[in-house]
């Protein structure tokens, strides 16, 4: 008899789980951490801010304030051409608190409690990321919502709405995995926030978030060609308002795949060193 055989069916599967187990058990497991996370948002509203009152202070700030002076007046044709822009800059913004809630997690002990359990070590952080896709169908709906209190009126059919928040949730799940890495590399939940702005600020303003391209530099339009935000905004604003999409979508899948093959495999590298 083996030591493995002496050490009975439960430690097997125990130990079985921890090298990964089979699809479905982590599949299983990750939905039970997600909803573990979305009980924690629940009962801390005030996580939800940056998914809820910041982009519609955005919206409004820059539509009231600086609308009227981009568009000579009209500040209903720039709420048109602004709401998609501000949309994919929150979807960026919003996975920012998944970096600083694993971060924090980490730091408190709570992943030292899940190596304990029989369950893939790779669980809580799949979890994680599956539970942001509450918080980006929340900033969607909202944005929609403020939106259309504020005048913005959908152009296009509900196929082609359903499509743009699909687009636009997919892309945050996909660049969430960047703040998914540095929460993994630095040190404290502050120190992923004041990171994920250095990132995210220069994409969001070095973009055709808030203003056509051609009005840019030529210096800067060189970075906006090349900027993942530039394809996605341009796509949704085609998939909301009117306009072509073809030749935005391609680029924005790209991108996507992008995140996915190069962010993915770094922060769980990051995340098996961390926790």
């Amino acid at each position: 008899m083996t030591i493995l055989d002496t050490a009975g069916p439960r430690a097997v599967r125990h130990r079985t789980a921890r090298r990964g187990g089979p699809p479905v058990a982590l599949a299983r497991h990750a939905v039970a951490l997600a909803r573990r996370s979305l009980i924690k948002t629940l009962r801390t509203p005030e996580a939800l801010i940056d998914v809820t009152l910041q982009p519609i202070i955005f919206l409004m700030m820059f539509t009231y304030l600086f609308g009227g002076a981009i568009s000579d007046g009209d500040r209903h044709s720039y709420l048109q051409f602004l709401l998609p822009g501000i949309l994919g800059q929150s979807l960026a913004m919003g996975g920012i608190a998944l970096g600083q809630n694993l971060n924090a997690d980490i730091e408190k002990g709570v992943f030292d409690r899940f190596r304990s359990l029989p369950i893939s070590r790779s669980a809580p952080l799949v979890g994680a990321v599956a539970a942001d896709i509450v918080r980006y169908l929340t900033v969607c709906v909202v944005i929609l919502v403020a939106g259309a209190a504020m005048g913005f009126r959908i152009g296009t059919n509900p196929v082609a709405t359903v499509a743009a928040v699909a687009l636009a949730i997919g892309f945050g799940l996909s660049f969430c995995w960047l703040s998914v890495l540095v929460g993994m590399l630095v040190r404290s939940p502050g120190a992923v926030q004041g990171a994920m702005f250095m990132v995210i600020f220069p994409l969001s303003f070095g973009s055709n978030v808030f203003v056509p391209t051609s009005t840019l530099p030529g210096w800067l339009q060189a970075f906006v060609h090349v900027n993942p935000m530039t394809p996605l905004v341009a796509t949704m604003r085609g998939l909301l308002v009117g306009g072509p999409v073809a030749g935005h979508l391609l680029p924005t899948l790209l991108w996507m795949a992008g995140f996915l093959v190069v962010l993915v495999p770094l922060a769980l590298r990051a995340y098996s060193r961390r926790a």
